[in-house]
């Protein structure tokens, strides 16, 4: 069995629409380690999109996971609840950072996380508008498609879109865009489509992740907040990506100066089984009655388990610090890249914690996605995963499991740097 075999396999059985950044299969994984199917090794720089903040199959989630499979698999929570959702949700309420008492209701993916959330905030409010970012990312279902402030390859084709959704810019020293002109913009929302008195919430990821790792304007959350206190709108913390530990902190929200009233996460939560929820204040998230929520398989005692041993885990092995000494080690290898002559344009290094990123530049220093896609392609043929993002796909973003040891990182990085030097001969 080789990856050209399955892939050829691949197009002829999974339509083009799911897209897959390598060539390559996985066999097996370990921590921050993935061989393939033909037994070439590779470092993960991806986490499977931020998933894997305690790495692949952490001892302490397979025992956990292999407890409750000897248990029960499923049961569906609306029919016969389970202690494990109970005890999940009482420790995420204790650590949430939202006023007064806290409830979290669980999902399974991220796109449903989201779409729960703005259901919650429009029962509380009684209202329909929708504030989001451009740049975001919130999901592929159509109500997350329409708050995703991208269109291709997310919204192209695929309209028309839910109303009452509404895009304004994101106030970042990264993507360029002031507070003042977001202010403005929000401005002109207000007087040209929609009245403060209909928006429900404001939804906001603390640093977007697919939109290019750019980091809000802590004057930003302040307006939100203001706008919060005199119109009653609702503010939505988007940690799907941001969550558990990624950004040094559990959520991405506590780098800002205001809290949120509800928080959608995924991700990260269960280390790589599928599991989401919404966390909020106690009030906002009891404002649906019962049936109006929930999901089949959403709260999977499985994914629970995982869940529960993923918290134990960020606790006791203090991720928390480690990602902020992750993060210092990818800061000043890139940094070192970037004075180099033989590398492709290196600018923009940003980001908390170990939610790192870069962009790659042309030599008239704009936004260069092809570059970043050879500095990706080079990364690969030498034995490391690592994934673009932004706008025009001109951001290398790096989510190194914070579980790997200082070797495989540095590995990593080396190879990076060669993949940067290899991408500028290319061109």
């Amino acid at each position: 069995m080789t990856n050209q075999s399955i892939l050829e396999r691949r197009e002829r059985a999974v339509p083009r629409g799911v897209a897959t950044a390598t060539s390559v299969f996985a066999a097996r994984a370990e921590n921050a380690e993935i061989w393939d199917v033909e037994g070439k090794r590779y470092v993960d720089f991806a986490g499977g999109i931020a998933v894997l903040n305690v790495g692949h199959r952490h001892p302490r989630v397979m025992a956990a996971v292999a407890e409750q499979l000897d248990a029960y698999t499923h049961t569906a929570f609306q029919v016969m609840a389970y202690e494990p959702y109970i005890e999940l949700a009482e420790k995420l309420n204790a650590i949430a950072p939202v006023e007064g008492e806290a409830k979290t209701i669980f999902f399974t993916t991220g796109a449903e996380a989201t779409e729960n959330a703005v259901k919650i905030a429009r029962a509380a409010t009684g209202r329909p508008g929708i504030i989001a970012f451009a740049g975001g990312f919130h999901g592929r279902t159509l109500l997350s498609s329409a708050m995703t402030g991208k269109v291709n390859p997310y919204k192209r084709g695929l309209g028309p879109f839910p109303a009452e959704i509404y895009h304004i810019p994101l106030p970042s020293e990264s993507s360029g865009v002031t507070l003042d002109q977001t202010l403005k913009a929000l401005d002109f929302l207000f007087a040209a489509d929609i009245e403060p008195e209909r928006i429900a919430a404001f939804i906001i990821e603390p640093v977007q992740g697919e939109g290019g790792f750019h980091m809000a304007d802590p004057g930003l959350f302040e307006a939100l907040d203001k706008l919060r206190q005199t119109y009653g709108i609702l503010i939505i913390a988007d940690e799907v990506q941001t969550g558990f530990a990624r950004t040094g902190k559990m959520f991405g929200i506590e780098h800002q100066p205001v809290k949120p009233d509800l928080l959608t996460v995924a991700k990260s939560l269960a280390g790589g089984f599928p599991l989401s929820g919404v966390i909020g204040r106690a009030e906002v998230m009891d404002a649906i009655g019962p049936g109006g929520l929930g999901g089949t398989y959403a709260g999977s005692p499985v994914a629970v388990a995982a869940a529960l041993a993923v918290l134990d885990v960020i606790e006791e092995e203090k991720l928390n610090d480690r990602a902020n000494a992750i993060g210092e080690r990818i800061r000043a290898a890139i940094t070192v890249a970037a004075t180099r002559n033989d590398t492709v344009r290196i600018a923009n290094l940003r980001g908390p914690g170990a939610m790192i990123a870069f962009d790659v530049m042309d030599q008239d220093g704009n936004p260069d996605g092809a570059a970043a896609k050879r500095v990706t392609g080079a990364a690969l043929e030498r034995g490391l995963v690592v994934l673009t993002c932004g706008t025009l796909g001109q951001t290398i973003r790096i989510l190194v499991p914070l579980t790997a040891g200082d070797a495989v990182l540095d590995e990593g990085l080396a190879v990076l740097t060669d993949a940067l030097v290899a991408a500028k001969e290319a061109a």
